[in-house]
C-alpha cells in the first residue's frame, strides 16, 4: 500500500549525485534541481551552498546495488572452449 521513499545519491551524477538524488526522490527532472540549486547559490551566498552540498554528499547514502539477478540466458550459456 504505502511505499516508503528513501533519499539516496543518484548514479546519474555530475558531481556527487546529490541534486539528482533529490530529483529522483521528488520525481522531477534532475536538470531542474541543478538549475534551481545553481541560481540559489548564485543569488545568495555561494559559500554556504557549497558547504551544504558537501555535507549532503557526505551524509546521504549511495543507492544500494540490487541483488545480482540470475537470468535464463546465463543458465543456458555454454562454454565453447570445453
Amino acid at each position: 500500500m504505502f511505499k516508503e521513499k528513501k533519499l539516496y545519491k543518484s548514479t546519474d551524477k555530475k558531481i556527487s549525485g546529490v541534486c539528482a538524488g533529490f530529483a529522483e526522490f521528488f520525481e522531477i527532472d534532475p536538470t531542474i534541481v541543478r538549475v534551481v540549486y545553481a541560481l540559489i547559490a548564485l543569488f545568495t551566498a555561494a559559500f554556504p551552498c557549497i558547504i551544504i552540498y558537501a555535507v549532503l554528499a557526505f551524509v546521504i547514502p549511495q543507492r544500494p546495488f540490487p541483488e545480482y539477478q540470475y537470468n535464463e540466458y546465463e543458465e543456458n550459456k555454454t562454454d565453447d572452449n570445453q
